[in-house]
């Protein structure tokens, strides 16, 4: 899940969004961010669509399985 760590970290970082500004816009919890991008947790399958939409990017990109 490194990948998608780094690319969740670069699109939040690319939006000028904390990990708390980000967790209230897509309404999860700041503590499960911050583990995804510590590689300390792996995010659900419906959590992964919800910040897809928000990104306006694949799940595929996300998951580092397209550029």
């Amino acid at each position: 899940m490194k990948k998608f760590a780094e690319r969740l970290k670069e699109l939040r970082i690319e939006k000028g969004l904390s990990i708390q500004a980000l967790a209230k816009e897509v309404k999860i919890g700041s503590s499960s961010i911050c583990r995804w991008e510590n590689q300390q947790a792996d995010v659900k399958g419906s959590q992964l669509i919800i910040l897809a939409k928000f990104f306006k990017v694949s799940v595929d990109y996300l998951l580092g399985l397209e550029d």
